[in-house]
């Protein structure tokens, strides 16, 4: 059963992508009247209409079917809790058909960057690449007053909601076949996680190693060559916004699974049919709100520096540079992906 907090945080995300934030009047009773909630707090849509766009125009989303992932009945609250799974102290809910993922963005400095420097260039950068595998972001939710629950972070007052790679699992008679990957370069010390991690992420959490693959991903010529491409071209972007840590989330499941997906066909999200007819594959880039410019990571960088100096733990996800960064994803990518080719053609 859904705890008091999770009912209304549930609660809040709903009720902010049915309420209309022009509507929203703001004025000193209501911020005072706001500050002494707990659990609940008021949240609106942020760039109400950008985010329309994206949905409709660009990722084929339609508006009734995305508003509907987010109804219930009486007798449930709209989102499921998936609990506590980032190192940044994010809570995770998905809605109750699985389509969407609502993530909160507890970190000052991810969400301002995310809303300040990179929502614009990822709106531009999304509409001329509608192949990309970067993470659709659907929407994004912010308490507009603070609280004495925002100041606790009892409740998140920042939410991203993106899609669902995992959407159609729990309808598949082979769902426990099912395999996940959250793959980052494995050469690098993670500070944000070994180091200082945040106070409200769970022992499980931190005691989770960074995910490596063992496999390979057998394509033939054409789809290899399709998703360098695109991985290439979507990491030259991120790195000209000075962004680092982000990661591959990579899904595979059995090639006889037969999946629907939500919105455009792209081949990453639909599930390309490994070459030798073993799997399915699926797969996005995300959490690129890491910006080596912002002032909280110039500060943890000299940190992290200076514990090095004694640690030796090597090089870190945080004190490298963008293009290094982005060299080591693209390598270790690259490391994943074979062309197959037949016997027959060897």
């Amino acid at each position: 059963m859904a705890s008091r907090r999770q009912k209304a945080i549930s609660r809040s995300v709903q009720r902010a992508l049915f309420r209309d934030p022009r509507s929203f009047k703001r004025n000193i009773i209501q911020r005072i009247l706001a500050f002494f909630h707990i659990f609940y707090i008021t949240l609106l849509r942020y760039e109400q209409e950008l985010f329309r766009k994206l949905r409709t125009e660009i990722w084929s989303l339609r508006e009734e079917d995305y508003m509907s992932s987010f109804l219930s009945d009486k007798k449930t609250v709209p989102l499921v809790s998936m609990g506590d799974l980032g190192f940044s102290g994010s809570t995770f809910f998905r809605t109750s058909n699985s389509a969407f993922l609502v993530k909160s963005v507890p970190r000052h400095f991810e969400h301002s960057f995310f809303r300040e420097d990179l929502l614009g260039p990822y709106f531009e950068f999304m509409r001329t690449h509608p192949e990309s595998l970067l993470v659709w972001i659907t929407d994004y939710v912010y308490a507009p007053y603070r609280s004495i629950g925002s100041i606790l972070r009892t409740p998140p007052a920042h939410h991203i909601i993106m899609e669902n790679v995992l959407y159609g699992k729990e309808e598949d008679p082979k769902a426990d076949k099912w395999e996940t990957y959250d793959l980052k370069p494995i050469d690098y010390f993670y500070p944000e996680r070994d180091l200082v991690p945040d106070p409200l992420v769970s022992e499980g959490t931190l005691s989770r190693l960074a995910d490596k693959f063992e496999d390979k991903i057998w394509l033939t010529r054409k789809n290899y060559d399709a998703v360098k491409r695109t991985l290439e071209t979507d990491t030259a972007f991120l790195a000209s916004a000075d962004i680092v840590d982000y990661s591959l989330f990579l899904v595979r499941f059995p090639a006889s699974s037969s999946l629907s997906n939500v919105g455009r066909k792209t081949q990453w999200r639909v599930g390309v049919t490994s070459a030798d007819g073993k799997w399915k594959y699926r797969a996005v880039v995300l959490d690129f709100f890491w910006a080596k410019h912002t002032l909280h990571a110039q500060a943890m960088t000299g940190v992290v520096q200076a514990f090095n100096v004694i640690g030796r733990q090597g090089p870190m996800s945080i004190t490298t540079t963008a293009k290094e960064y982005r060299e080591k994803f693209l390598t270790m990518v690259d490391e994943m992906l074979e062309v197959y080719a037949p016997q027959s053609e060897q």
